[in-house]
């Protein structure tokens, strides 16, 4: 790979063209299947020659797998891309799965946000070229606003509504619930600055109490009596338009775009952001040091990175996935494309996107609290 990264880029594409790149991602959202496979699928074939295949695969599953194919001496494995972030690029890494560097040597990366502090550390990880930026999000609740027109705006103030609107709230077992979980972890730590600088076991031990004893408190008004959790956000997402729960929740704080568009969530639906804080965070795409094709990966990840493919991706219409680029170092007729995107009034702010995003921090965070909510449920069930 290093020997690969290190040649001109014509050389690269010439490599590439003619092969098939199988992209090992989360499939779970019809909205970015269809950017996949119908928008990017297509011109990076008519473009490049390259015949892109996405396919299901992330986190511990993904890494289990790349661990097997190492274990059998598989040294030409099936996948050549990766999405990956948090806790799974730290894990990639740890087991020396992951190619490069290589990232900062695409003609696109020129473009990058590299001085946001979201973009450029990956849940307080450097990069260090393993992997590409290629979206960010941020975390919002959704609410109706015909049936909560005055929402609450912070921890305390949904504490609060929660107690007055029993069997209203909850949040799900996955990546989404445990990243909301995370902010109360941040709020009962004194703030993110508490928790930043790796994980520390006695930092995270006091503020895992104080966020039981929040979820404790609130439980039995939660829905179902906090018996039970939504799988994922797509489960949340249907309660929420059922009008079973008033708040849903989502990693992407335009999600509530897209879903309004598609007719999943009602047209009176709104993002919220809490005055705490909420957590945004930046997606990548890595490379297997497995990979039987590594040019094209790269080649792909170029695409994916350029004005073009970026823009397209954040459209309402189509995803609403943040961009990671500078979007003022681009050329003109790039920015003013970006300024005309088609405003929706469901979009947040961007200033105040920017005033209450807050970090990640170490995956072990997540991984911790993640696994030590499952056992305090288990063990305090109603």
């Amino acid at each position: 790979m290093d020997m690969l990264a290190r040649r001109p880029w014509d050389s690269v594409l010439a490599r590439a063209r003619g092969t098939e790149v199988v992209w090992r991602m989360w499939r779970g959202d019809p909205s970015i299947n269809a950017y996949v496979d119908r928008w990017v699928s297509p011109r990076l074939k008519d473009r490049y020659g390259i015949t892109l295949r996405a396919v299901e695969g992330q986190g511990p599953e993904l890494v289990n797998e790349l661990v097997v194919e190492r274990e059998a001496g598989r040294h030409s494995g099936i996948a050549s891309l990766l999405w990956i972030n948090g806790e799974t690029f730290s894990n990639l890494r740890h087991e020396h799965l992951l190619a490069g560097p290589w990232a900062g040597r695409l003609p696109g990366a020129i473009y990058v946000d590299s001085a946001s502090p979201i973009v450029s550390r990956d849940f307080e990880q450097d990069p260090t070229g393993y992997e590409s930026p290629w979206g960010r999000v941020q975390f919002a609740l959704i609410y109706d606003s015909a049936r909560t027109p005055s929402p609450p705006h912070s921890l305390a103030e949904l504490a609060a509504w929660i107690r007055t609107h029993p069997g209203r709230f909850t949040h799900d077992q996955g990546f989404t619930g445990t990243t909301f979980l995370k902010m109360v972890l941040y709020a009962r730590a004194g703030g993110v600055n508490r928790l930043q600088g790796g994980f520390d076991s006695t930092r995270y031990a006091a503020a895992r109490a104080g966020v039981f004893a929040w979820l404790d408190s609130l439980r039995p008004f939660f829905w179902r009596a906090g018996a039970t959790y939504p799988p994922d956000v797509a489960a949340m997402h249907r309660l929420f338009a059922n009008r079973e729960i008033d708040f849903s929740m989502s990693n992407n704080q335009n999600e509530v775009v897209t879903k309004v568009r598609q007719g999943i969530l009602p047209p009176t639906s709104r993002a919220l952001l809490l005055t705490d804080g909420t957590i945004a965070n930046t997606h990548y795409l890595g490379i297997p040091a497995n990979a039987p094709n590594a040019a094209g990966a790269m080649v792909a990840a170029d695409f994916l990175l350029s004005p073009e493919a970026q823009l397209e991706k954040q459209k309402p219409d189509v995803w609403a996935d943040g961009t990671v680029l500078d979007v003022r170092r681009l050329p003109a007729e790039w920015r003013v494309r970006f300024a005309a995107l088609d405003a929706d009034p469901r979009q947040l702010p961007r200033d105040s996107l920017v005033k209450y995003a807050r970090p990640e921090v170490s995956p072990r965070y997540h991984e911790r609290l993640a696994a030590d909510w499952r056992a305090h449920v288990r063990t305090n069930g109603p």
